[in-house]
């Protein structure tokens, strides 16, 4: 019987994290799922996954989770699939230092401390697979959406960096460009909202209501927002294709304003985006 693929899946608790570790797992996976509660990991080893604890702002569970799967696989590991994140939202000048720390720490230093400890790994067997889930806002710019923003931005640049670096080593790595997806974290971001933007003494405290209302409603109800199997569908072909792509945009609004910035002038497509809060 062949050796099952392993893969590392962070962010598992909810959303696309969840239910990608659920699906590669019926695919034949050895999935090592991590979230952060315990509750959310005793129902991913409910279902049959190997589930860890893992909180990116914390190295000490980054290296345990490490030696622990390593330990399991005998020091393989197939694929890393970063995904846990939060989204700090707020408009730029509201933002303390202390939140734009907390957004890095969590979607940009802890997914690249995860990623060197796991390099090595690859580079001795030869081969890996390295998928990071930015954004579209990666890509564009939207209103109240600084810091997430600026984190993704981050994490573009380096993975894209870390792409070339590796060219020819067996190693692949590839970026998933989500758009609206179902999941939890716009409203997950409601209490770091609330703990660092003074909405009421805010010059945007009007725009905020609304921005509120949609945070405490669960976030954005639009006809336009998939599914987390849309996701999947780009991780296992990042994952599974001789050639995988360096960018994955999922979701039409992903892949309209990827276009969109390429064709229309500068002045314009920001115009167009700033009604887009």
């Amino acid at each position: 019987m062949a050796e099952l693929r392993t893969i590392i899946v962070t962010g598992a608790s909810s959303g696309i994290g969840a239910y990608c570790a659920r699906a590669l797992k019926a695919e034949g996976w050895r999935v090592f799922a991590t979230a952060r509660r315990a509750e959310d990991i005793a129902a991913l080893e409910a279902d049959g996954i190997e589930a860890f604890y893992l909180d990116y702002s914390e190295p000490a569970s980054i290296q345990v989770l490490v030696d622990m799967v390593l330990a399991r696989t005998g020091g393989t590991l197939d694929a890393l699939y970063n995904n846990g994140a939060h989204a700090q939202p707020g408009a730029v000048e509201d933002l303390p230092v202390a939140a734009l720390r907390d957004q890095f720490e969590v979607n940009l230093f802890g997914w690249h401390d995860l990623t060197r400890r796991i390099v090595p790994v690859m580079r001795r067997q030869g081969h890996g697979r390295i998928v990071n889930c930015s954004s579209i806002l990666g890509l564009t710019p939207v209103r109240f959406r600084g810091a997430y923003a600026a984190s993704k931005h981050a994490l573009e640049g380096l993975t894209l960096c870390l792409r070339s670096e590796l060219e020819g080593s067996g190693i692949h790595v590839s970026l998933i460009e989500p758009g609206p997806i179902e999941s939890r974290i716009a409203p997950n971001g409601l209490a770091w909202f609330e703990k660092y933007v003074d909405h009421e003494a805010s010059v945007h405290r009007e725009a905020y209501q609304g921005q509120l209302k949609r945070l405490r409603g669960g976030g954005s109800k639009s006809r336009l927002k998939l599914k987390p199997d849309a996701v999947h569908a780009a991780l296992r072909h990042a994952l599974l294709s001789p050639r995988p792509k360096p960018h994955y945009l999922v979701t039409v609004p992903a892949k309209a304003g990827a276009v969109l910035k390429r064709i229309l002038p500068a002045r314009l497509f920001y115009r167009i985006l700033a009604g887009q809060a």
